[in-house]
Formats: structure tokens, C-alpha cells, sequence
């Protein structure tokens, strides 16, 4: 490069621009200090912890049916989905076997929260182009979806969903009926959003090319999930490393070539239709069943007993004393246990010294490692882009900072 120039490039004034922490468009709570050319981004400095709540540190000081609303509270989009993955850590501890219906009606329920975390991913990357429609048009069902939630477990966002060993209670005929409908008219809405947005110049023109990441770096910061597939790398925990019954199920792993926002886009929305394709198979793998009344595995240490024998038995007395007051004892052990969450792989390492609470528990947050790569992303793009871009990461400030 001439020398000039660089003397030039020296001298040159910067802008310092922060954005975030109190910004809508950083979708949470988190600063990047950016330096701008103009509309160019030079250089950016990732700022993060605005809300750290040290859920593992107090994990360390709750019974282990009390850590669920602590991951309730981590990637709130698909919430039902950390709920599970954390019951099958403490069930893989206990070596405990459950029912084929409640790994079924599992699937269910973490395949619907996959569809409503995707919901507002794309949707919001709708937004950020200026396509304010389709958002409306998908969003009426990340609300259906929460009905569902509401009617089995009476919460919609942080929704403390099932227990260790399968679900409070048995899903009602409510219930069922609406994850069919969802099925049967979800379909059609999803398939004109991609109407608008698919093939439009617009949005073409704004996500092609923007923050892109090549395979390589990708896998080099340990992506996973959506992200790492957009860059054309076709891992998923639940074909490589399956959990619950998902080894049961056939369905495809949608992959990108570029990397960019487009593809984390259209990685999306493939994962939705394979969603509901799971869930069908699941319906009727449940449908085939002889037992139709299992919703948890017997693990009377874990689980409630009914409060009828709570009142006239003993030991359903004693059984529910030592839940409620936490004096379960486990065995001691050291488990990792992953799942495919909303936006990676999210995973539990725990380690038991056979007390009553984890005597060390480390969440591995997917947003977590991938925003580390951010800075990278978006040196040299617009600022709108930047903006995109951290959409299309889908970030998620619950979990980046625990």
C-alpha cells in the first residue's frame, strides 16, 4: 500500500458510535462500541453482561426441580425446549427410563418451540428490511403456539413446562386438538410469508452477502445450530447425537452455501416445515401406542404424587414432603447432556457430589459463543447490515448472558 495513503488513513476522523445497550434494534440488553467511516463499520467492540443473573452460581443453591425456571429465563423464545434439555441431564444422572408416550409428546412440544423461536427470528429479520406484514401475518401462531403452552402447564413465555421423568399432567383433549389445527392451517401462513419474502428483490438485495461466515470460521467458533448449518455444515444434535426418541424420526437437515443472513433465513424456514413433520410422525407413533395414559416415568422421588394420596397415604405423604422441601438426595456423577435448542446446541454439564443440589453446573449457551464472532462479521459492512446481521444470529440477550 503507498505510504501516503497510509499516513492518510492515519489521520483520519472516526466516529464513535454505541449501540446498545438501551437500543430496540440489539433485540436485548448489550453495547457494541462501533467505529464508523461514514456508514462503515471499522472496527466494533462487543459489550455484554447487562444482565447476567449467575443462574449457575444459584443452581448451586436450589433442589434440582427448582433449577428449571432458571433455564426458563436463558433463550425465552423457545423456552419449553431448555426446560427438557435440563430434566434429561438430571434423568440421565438418575439413569432413569422413561415411557415411549412421554418421549413422544416431548418431541411435540420442543419441535413447537423450535417453529415459534424460528417465528421470531425470521419474522424480526422481516422487520429489519422494512417488511413489517409478514410479521403480523406469523406471529398470530407464536401465539397459538402459546395457547398450547397455556393449556398444558398454565404459563406461556417462562413456562416451568414438565418435570423430571415427563409432565406434570396429561396433555387434555384441548390441547390435542389444537396442536392439530395448528398442523392442518399453520401451513398455509407460513407459505405466504415466504411468498413475500423469499423471492423479493428487496429483501434479496439486503440479506444476500450480508454478514456472511465461511464454514471454516464457523466451526472454528464452535457454531452450531442454524448458523453453523447456513454455512453449509449439516451438524444437528439430533441426528449426531440423539436424544429423547428423535433416532425414531425421519426428517432432513436444510443446509446454506454462503453463510449470510439469506441463508440463516432460509435454514429457518426449512426447519420449520421438518418441525412439523417430526410432530406429525410423533402423532401418530402416539396414536399407535397401546399405552395412552403415561405422562411421567416412576421416579417418586421426583415426581408429585397425586394429592388424593397425598391426604390418605403415607408414603405419598413422605414422597411429597421431600420434593417440595427439596431432601432428595442423587447420585454423585458427572453427566453432559445436550440438545438441539432454538439457535444451537445447548448444553448442560453437571457434576453431583450426591447432595441435594448440583454441586457445579455449566450451561453451554449457543448465543454465547457464536456472538464472539460478531465483530468479525460485520467489519467493513453498513450499519444496517450490522443490524441484520445480529437479527439473523438470532441473539438472544437471556442466554448470552445467564
Amino acid at each position: 500500500m503507498n505510504p501516503t495513503i497510509k499516513q492518510e488513513e492515519k489521520h483520519k476522523d472516526y466516529t464513535t458510535l454505541n449501540l446498545g445497550p438501551t437500543h430496540p434494534a440489539t433485540h436485548g440488553i448489550f453495547q457494541n462500541v462501533l467505529t464508523m467511516d461514514g456508514e462503515i463499520i471499522v472496527n466494533s467492540e462487543p459489550t455484554i453482561g447487562y444482565i447476567h443473573r449467575a443462574f449457575e452460581k444459584l443452581a448451586e443453591h436450589k433442589p434440582f426441580y427448582q433449577v428449571t425456571p432458571l433455564t426458563d429465563r436463558m433463550n425465552y423464545c423457545s423456552s419449553p425446549i431448555n426446560n427438557m434439555g435440563w430434566h434429561m441431564t438430571v434423568e440421565k444422572l438418575l439413569k432413569a427410563e422413561l415411557p415411549p408416550r412421554v418421549e413422544y409428546m416431548r418431541i411435540v412440544i420442543m419441535e413447537l418451540a423450535r417453529i415459534s423461536d424460528h417465528i421470531v427470528c425470521n419474522s424480526v429479520i422481516g422487520v429489519d428490511t422494512g417488511a413489517m406484514t409478514g410479521f403480523l401475518y406469523v406471529f398470530t401462531w407464536r401465539e397459538f403456539i402459546y395457547e398450547i403452552y397455556e393449556d398444558i402447564c398454565g404459563a406461556r413465555l417462562t413456562t416451568n413446562i414438565g418435570r423430571i421423568g415427563g409432565f406434570e399432567r396429561d396433555f387434555s383433549e384441548i390441547v390435542w386438538r389444537k396442536i392439530d389445527k395448528f398442523l392442518e392451517e399453520f401451513p398455509a401462513q407460513l407459505k405466504e410469508f415466504e411468498n413475500l419474502l423469499m423471492r423479493n428483490r428487496i429483501f434479496m438485495d439486503r440479506t444476500i452477502a450480508c454478514g456472511p461466515i465461511s464454514a471454516e470460521r464457523a466451526l472454528a467458533y464452535s457454531f452450531s445450530g442454524p448458523n453453523l448449518r447456513a454455512a453449509g455444515v449439516d451438524y444437528d444434535v439430533r441426528v449426531m447425537n440423539p436424544y429423547s426418541a428423535y433416532k425414531e424420526f425421519d426428517f432432513d437437515i436444510p443446509i446454506g452455501t454462503q453463510g449470510d443472513t439469506y441463508d440463516r433465513f432460509m435454514v429457518r424456514q426449512e426447519e420449520m416445515w421438518q418441525s412439523m413433520s417430526i410432530i406429525r410422525q410423533a402423532l401418530e407413533k402416539l396414536k399407535k401406542l397401546e399405552d395412552k395414559t403415561s405422562f411421567h416415568a416412576d421416579l417418586p422421588s421426583f415426581y408429585l404424587p397425586p394429592k388424593e394420596d397425598v391426604y390418605n397415604d403415607m408414603e405419598a405423604l413422605i414422597y411429597h414432603f421431600k420434593i417440595v422441601m427439596g431432601e432428595t438426595d442423587v447420585p454423585k456423577g458427572e453427566v453432559y447432556h445436550c440438545v438441539e435448542g432454538g439457535n444451537g446446541e445447548l448444553g448442560f454439564y453437571l457434576i453431583s457430589d450426591g447432595g441435594r443440589q448440583p454441586f457445579r453446573l455449566h450451561f453451554r449457551r449457543p448465543c454465547f459463543i457464536y456472538y464472539q464472532a460478531y465483530k468479525e462479521m460485520i467489519k467493513g459492512s453498513y450499519l444496517s447490515d450490522a443490524i441484520l446481521t445480529m437479527s439473523s444470529m438470532n441473539v438472544i440477550a437471556g442466554e448470552l448472558d445467564a
